[in-house]
């Protein structure tokens, strides 16, 4: 009855949208990152913020780490976020130092959340949001979750939710882990399978939405700041639109009513998209298939490396 009535709910916060419309922002995590296969962070950011220029992405949201200043990256790693700002995207909350909820208390968490704001809020471009690092809400522990709900709730930051998620990480991990050990990399290969990953996240997870809500919210894809983003952002966003898709600023994401609500799940982790159809009981799987090791590795060597 409470997934019902939750499900209810959202349908009367917000009229639906029409039954065509694709929406979906992109946001990325964990800036400002470590070095990745290809180059340097410098390098990155203006390969990243000429990409997203050249295919008209007005705006996207990085989810950033302030203790990663000086330490993943050297020391340009605030002057790499205000880049981002000043070509006119916006910054959010990811946490001090990228701990996982379940590995700390809710005391230290809140904590780290705090440390992290404390910086983020006197710059430009920042907006109240906050992303759980490995989208890890407490899983089973309903008690710290709630407490860390109750505490953003407290502190004017909102969830930073996602609603499509392809392990995009995954593959530029795998892709630094081939260029290290000296294999040949087929960079079209390579390409191809980051774009039709992602672009199949975002379809995947839109289906699933319908069948769980009844339309399609503005999706939020999750991306984080890589190598595998600055060189291939052009591409992905010129598919997404192929596949009927129109991108839209965070802010935009950020406005719907979907993001009021806090399914009550068993295990707290994962996309919105996931934990909503989980709520109304819909069977698993309720996650793209490559956001799974298992299916995305071997995908990866078989298609990029060759090796069989």
């Amino acid at each position: 009855m409470r997934s019902v009535s939750l499900l209810l709910a959202l349908l009367l916060l917000g009229a639906p949208a029409a039954a065509a419309e694709k929406r979906i922002a992109l946001t990325f995590d964990d800036a400002p990152r470590h070095r990745g296969a290809f180059f340097t962070p410098d390098e990155r950011t203006k390969r990243l913020i000429a990409g997203l220029r050249k295919a008209k992405v007005r705006q996207a949201a990085f989810f950033v780490i302030p203790g990663n200043f000086g330490k993943n990256d050297g020391v340009g790693g605030e002057q790499r976020v205000a880049a981002y700002v000043r070509a006119g995207h916006v910054i959010a909350n990811h946490s001090w130092s990228h701990p996982a909820l379940t590995e700390v208390s809710a005391t230290e968490y809140i904590a780290n959340i705090d440390r992290a704001e404390a910086w983020l809020k006197a710059q430009p471009g920042h907006r109240p949001w906050f992303r759980f690092p490995y989208l890890n809400e407490g899983r089973a522990d309903k008690a710290k979750r709630d407490a860390v709900r109750r505490a953003l709730d407290e502190r004017g930051l909102r969830n930073g939710y996602v609603t499509a998620d392809g392990y995009d990480w995954n593959i530029e991990g795998l892709t630094k882990s081939a260029r290290e050990a000296g294999k040949t990399i087929d960079m079209k290969a390579l390409r191809d399978l980051y774009v039709e990953t992602m672009v199949g996240a975002a379809e995947y997870n839109e289906a699933l939405m319908r069948r769980t809500i009844g339309r399609s919210p503005p999706h939020v894809l999750l991306l984080h700041e890589t190598d595998l983003a600055a060189l291939y952002i052009p591409d992905l966003v010129k598919a997404l639109k192929k596949a009927g898709w129109t991108i839209v600023t965070a802010d935009e994401a950020y406005a719907d009513p979907i993001g009021k609500l806090q399914p009550d799940v068993p295990s707290a982790q994962g996309t919105l998209t996931e934990a909503l159809a989980w709520d109304k009981g819909l069977p698993a799987p309720r996650w793209y298939e490559r956001a799974d090791n298992k299916v995305a590795d071997p995908l990866f060597r078989a298609r990029v490396l060759h090796e069989r």
